[in-house]
């Protein structure tokens, strides 16, 4: 059995990040663990259709996504509170800050984001409409491109763009709305009462 030793050596070391992306989709540690066991039993039967040389990742995290949707809007049920045990693995907050902007000097943005507790900037993305959510996952903590996100989904390149802009947008306001309320940033100038009359 070469394809089942084969599928176990190539695929077994993305469990873990496998792991992680099915537990802030579904948010649930149980419902996590289904979706990647379900993940992998759909991609060891579909193995025999898998084209060596092409992109093992994408092609699980396609499975992934597929299966997550398929499942889990089925269900349509709200997933408990989790913790993600890997948050500093965010690609958003590396891309956002990171070593690069702490060896180039740190933004004001930057500044911000690492003033924010992890559990904020979790609970934002959380709470992003699940179209939204995937697509910034998938973008943004995974860091998958628009091409890649636009396979692993099935939807058109534009598509995807257009739920990253919109699920960033409205991440961008939960954050800009906690760092307002909590003294990071300036807040902006209240008009004066006029007195007229």
């Amino acid at each position: 059995m070469a394809d089942q030793a084969k599928f176990a050596d190539l695929a077994m070391p993305y469990m873990d990040p496998l792991y992680s992306a099915a537990l802030r989709m579904t948010r649930n540690a149980a419902d996590a663990e289904d979706l990647v066991q379900e993940t992998y039993l759909r991609a060891y039967r579909g193995f025999g259709g898998f084209q060596e040389g092409t992109n093992l990742k994408a092609w699980l995290y396609k499975i992934l996504t597929n299966t997550f949707i398929n499942m889990y809007r089925a269900k349509k049920r709200r997933p408990d509170e989790v913790d993600f045990d890997d948050a500093e693995d965010f690609f958003l907050f590396r891309r956002l800050g990171g070593l690069e902007a702490a060896e180039a000097g740190k933004t004001p943005e930057v500044q911000v984001l690492e003033a924010m507790p992890e559990s904020v900037v979790k609970d934002a993305i959380e709470a992003l409409p699940e179209q939204f959510r995937v697509a910034v996952l998938l973008a943004d903590v995974e860091g998958f491109s628009y091409k890649e996100i636009a396979e692993i989904t099935e939807v058109p390149i534009g598509t995807v763009m257009s739920r990253l802009h919109r699920g960033r947008k409205q991440l961008q306001a939960r954050l800009w709305d906690f760092a307002v309320e909590r003294g990071l940033v300036p807040r902006p100038p209240q008009p004066e009462p006029d007195r007229s009359g």
